[in-house]
């Protein structure tokens, strides 16, 4: 049997986070004994030479290489409407299913979304090492920058509505080969799903413990400039979904619009998600 073997760094931290992630995904397995949820199995750890070795099951290209590789190859695209919503379905029941344990995923991206057939389309979320249960004391700094939720800039509190917000990003970043909300920072990152979601609610503003690092006393939104080391103004650039997802129809982008829900109370859990009509529109048969 063919199988992935991980090194992990022999360094306290690696190997600290690593054990986090054996205790999670076996906790995972566990509750998925037969192998339903689309979550990475875990088969066996192990010390040699002073290094921790994990294995675990053999998948192929991550989303974010093989939709690079795709691309740049010229072949036919790849992510498809139907092939998207196999993968959203798939990944959808994953949270569903991580949540359901208690578990937030915590750094949802193309990355940590693995392919398991091609011919299929089958996907499989991997990467425990960041996830957390709901009621632990959860840190302040989750989820890789592009793909973090605007709770999370805030400093608000967080739940499992992170991981929603985060798949909405990877669809739309599927759907077009480009970063959804581009930025160099948290600050041109809120500059982005300003003008192309829409504003913040006040009261999310009012309640954020950093709001006051990216706007002023009256929702000016500011960075300030690394060279200058002055204060500046970013100014939206108003666009909207539609416009940035051309290639969508107007099911996927109605699904991904609610998904990137700016307020977390509006946003669908994973439950919830699954029962849009996009899921369920009757395309071609995926061809194997």
């Amino acid at each position: 049997m063919d199988v992935c073997m991980k090194i992990i760094k022999n360094n306290k931290d690696f190997f600290d986070q690593s054990l986090d992630e054996i205790k999670l995904l076996k906790y995972v397995n566990k509750h998925d004994p037969a192998d339903k949820n689309h979550i990475l199995r875990l088969y066996d750890y192990f010390y040699y030479r002073e290094h921790l070795l994990i294995v675990c099951e053999l998948l192929k290209a991550n989303l974010y290489e093989f939709h690079k590789f795709n691309r740049e190859s010229g072949g036919e695209v790849y992510f498809t409407m139907p092939r998207l919503q196999s993968v959203t379905i798939q990944c959808l029941e994953a949270l569903q299913f991580l949540h359901g344990l208690g578990l937030i995923h915590c750094d949802l991206k193309p990355e940590n979304i693995l392919v398991k057939s091609y011919s299929r389309c089958e996907v499989k979320v991997i990467d425990l090492g960041s996830s957390c249960f709901e009621t632990d004391h959860l840190c302040s700094y989750v989820q890789s920058r592009s793909y973090r939720a605007p709770e999370v800039i805030l400093g608000l509190p967080y739940d499992k509505k992170i991981d929603i917000w985060s798949l909405g990003c990877i669809l739309a970043e599927l759907c077009t080969g480009n970063v959804l909300f581009q930025n160099d920072s948290p600050a041109t990152l809120l500059a982005r799903v300003i003008g192309i979601i829409g504003p913040i609610e006040q009261e999310m503003m009012a309640k954020g413990r950093d709001t006051y690092k990216y706007f002023t006393k009256n929702h000016m939104l500011y960075e300030r400039n690394q060279d200058t080391n002055r204060l500046e103004y970013l100014i939206p650039k108003k666009t909207s979904l539609r416009h940035r997802l051309p290639m969508g129809d107007q099911g996927f982008i109605d699904f991904v619009a609610q998904l990137l829900e700016v307020n977390p109370k509006k946003r669908p859990s994973a439950s919830e998600a699954l029962k849009h009509p996009w899921l369920s529109y009757p395309y071609e048969p995926i061809s194997s």
